[in-house]
Formats: C-alpha cells, sequence, structure tokens
C-alpha cells in the first residue's frame, strides 16, 4: 500500500528493456545518438510541431530552471503560484540558474486564475527601473495540489500573458495525466493553448529519470543548449535518456501509464467517498488525492504498512482530529493494494 509519490513507483519494464538493448556497442556521445534523432521525430509528430526544438534532461528541477532561464531575463520577474513546484520544491534553483530573476506569486494557492494573474502583472510596475520587469508565466499541470486546467482556462491565462508580452512556460512533470484528464491531445494542451514551452515529464509516470523541454519557437535552442551544457546537465552517455523516452513514446505507453494511473487514483477515491469520516481537500482530477481522516484511522493505515504523505502527527492525545494526507498512484498501483488500503480506511 504505497501512495507516498509516483516518484517511488518501479520503472516500466518497457523502459528498462530499452536501457538493456541500448547499452550494446558504441554511439555518438552528447545527444548525437540515433535513438535522439528518433525521439525529435516521434515527439514533433506527437505534438503536431515539425519546427519544434527538442531536449533532454535527466530530472523536472533541470528542466524547470533550465528552461526558464533560457526565457527569462535575470532582472524579470515569473509569475506563479504560490504551491507551484518551482516555488515551494526546488531550492531556489530557478533564482540560481536565471541568475536572480525572482519568483512573483500570484493568487493564493495551486491554480492561477486571469483575475489574480491581471492584478499581479498590473501592480508590477513594468518599465520601472527600480522594480521587476514582466518576465515569464509559469504554469504546472498537473498542480501541486491535483487540479488540472482546463483547455479554456490555459488559453485565457495564455492570452493574457501575451498581451503584456510575456511568454508561458508549461511544467508538465504530470503533464500525461492531465492529457488523460482532459481527454485531449498534447497539441491542445500546449502550442495549441498558447503554450510557448513545455517539459514532457516521463520521471513521475514510469521511466527512471528523463524529461524533455520542448520550444516550439526554436530561437531560444541553442541558448537553451549552452545553458543546459553549463548547468552541468548535458549527459556525455545521453543515449541512456533518449533510450527511455523513445521507450516512453513507443506505442503511446506514455499515455497507457498515465491512464493506469488516473484509473487507480479513481477506484481509490470511490472507495473512500463512503467513508464518514473522510473529507476531500478537492475532488481527484488526476492521480492524487489530497483529503483528511482522523488520527486514529492514520494510526490504523500506518500500523498496517500503509506509506503516504500526512501532516501532522501521528500520536496525540485527540484520536478524532482530522489530519490531512496525500495519496499518489502511479501506473504499478494494484487493485489489491487500493482494495486493502479501503478496507483498512473504513473499520
Amino acid at each position: 500500500m504505497y501512495f507516498a509519490s509516483d516518484n517511488c513507483g518501479p520503472a516500466l519494464p518497457e523502459v528498462l528493456a530499452a536501457l538493456s538493448e541500448a547499452n550494446t556497442g558504441y554511439m555518438p556521445s552528447y545527444g548525437n545518438d540515433l535513438l535522439m534523432d528518433e525521439v525529435k521525430a516521434r515527439i514533433r509528430d506527437l505534438f503536431e510541431a515539425q519546427d519544434a526544438a527538442v531536449y533532454l534532461v535527466a530530472t523536472g528541477t533541470a528542466a524547470n530552471a533550465l528552461a526558464l532561464a533560457t526565457i527569462t531575463q535575470p532582472w524579470q520577474a515569473i509569475f506563479c503560484a504560490p504551491l507551484a513546484h518551482i516555488q515551494c520544491d526546488e531550492c531556489h534553483a530557478p533564482e540560481f540558474f536565471t541568475g536572480g530573476a525572482k519568483l512573483r506569486l500570484v493568487g493564493e494557492g495551486d491554480k492561477i486564475s486571469p483575475k489574480a494573474l491581471s492584478h499581479a502583472i498590473s501592480v508590477l510596475g513594468h518599465g520601472n527601473v527600480h522594480v521587476s520587469q514582466h518576465g515569464p508565466l509559469a504554469l504546472s499541470q498537473v498542480t501541486e495540489m491535483g487540479h488540472v486546467y482546463s483547455l479554456a482556462e490555459l488559453s485565457a491565462l495564455t492570452s493574457l500573458a501575451k498581451q503584456h508580452g510575456q511568454i508561458t512556460y508549461m511544467d508538465g512533470a504530470r503533464f500525461a495525466n492531465a492529457v488523460v484528464s482532459l481527454g485531449c491531445t498534447p497539441a491542445e494542451m500546449s502550442w495549441k493553448a498558447g503554450i510557448d514551452v513545455v517539459s514532457f515529464g516521463g520521471t513521475k509516470n514510469g521511466c527512471i529519470g528523463v524529461e524533455a523541454v520542448i520550444f516550439f519557437d526554436p530561437a531560444k535552442a541553442w541558448e537553451f543548449e549552452l545553458r543546459r551544457k553549463r548547468g552541468a546537465h548535458l549527459f556525455s552517455k545521453h543515449r541512456f535518456l533518449s533510450a527511455q523516452m523513445l521507450a516512453y513514446l513507443l506505442d503511446d505507453l506514455w499515455h497507457k501509464s498515465a491512464t493506469l494511473a488516473n484509473a487507480a487514483c479513481a477506484r481509490l477515491a470511490e472507495g473512500l467517498r463512503d467513508l464518514p469520516d473522510l473529507v476531500f481537500r478537492n475532488d481527484p482530477q488526476a492521480n492524487m488525492i489530497f483529503a483528511t481522516l482522523p488520527r486514529a484511522t492514520h494510526q490504523r493505515l500506518h500500523e498496517a504498512g500503509a506509506v503516504y504523505f500526512m501532516e501532522g502527527a501521528l500520536t496525540g492525545h485527540d484520536a478524532d482530529e482530522p489530519l490531512p494526507m496525500r495519496l499518489v498512484c502511479d501506473w504499478s498501483v494494484s487493485d489489491a493494494q487500493i482494495d486493502r488500503f479501503i478496507s483498512l480506511a473504513g473499520m
């Protein structure tokens, strides 16, 4: 019963097999391998963007920080949600790689509204030499609280940003889960919705460690290459990144694994809805659940071996005190694990 994070799950067998196959003979280094040529072609086809520049890095933080550094000047502000990954979980990597750009927090939660963005833009004195200048808008899809922006919401935000001369970056660490949730295409959820640069995440969805960074306008491509090298994120044995991503793309494995994760989450959420002491903090939309359960229930689940993120102390005098939790499903979660968790929570 492991629901701590989709980072913690096993790698897909197809990805492991691809790595083994790539581990034979010799291939050119630093991204010049033939596998990478196929990765580029397949991503361009998948995103319906034949001119797109495509690069691979090993971590989501590298993808976010290097992409933002490429499209942000040091004196600019990056507009993001207060609960965005770049704000809460990256140890100032975006600020470091941009050379000092500030994160401008918009709204109060994990999701940005056009009204909040408009206000944040208006109060930042663009053109005043004494303050931060308008930089890019950064959106997370899926958000850190498990929400998914609709296509209409994305278009509204990117249109507003473009009115002020800003471009938009999408942190797509869970891009596949969002596509499955919306029932759309990658193109519809990226450049067709006004996104300029996107990370296409593989690590959380069954790869060992690979993320694609996609520039729909390749004008910044060379700068990204330089920043990736300067930032020590250009792999010499790059074929092992390429092999993972290629396996992830073949036969829509990225979509299949995200479908499994989202379906597991839906099954878990449905089983938990009938519990009288459980309160959902929001409606599950992809592969994450945020809810509260009494301390006594958490104690019972932990004693039975359940692993998940929980806020608050497991020990305490008030057994009925509701404590927040996060449950995350990956592609490998079994029905048996889900059903056992539901059964224990309902005792």
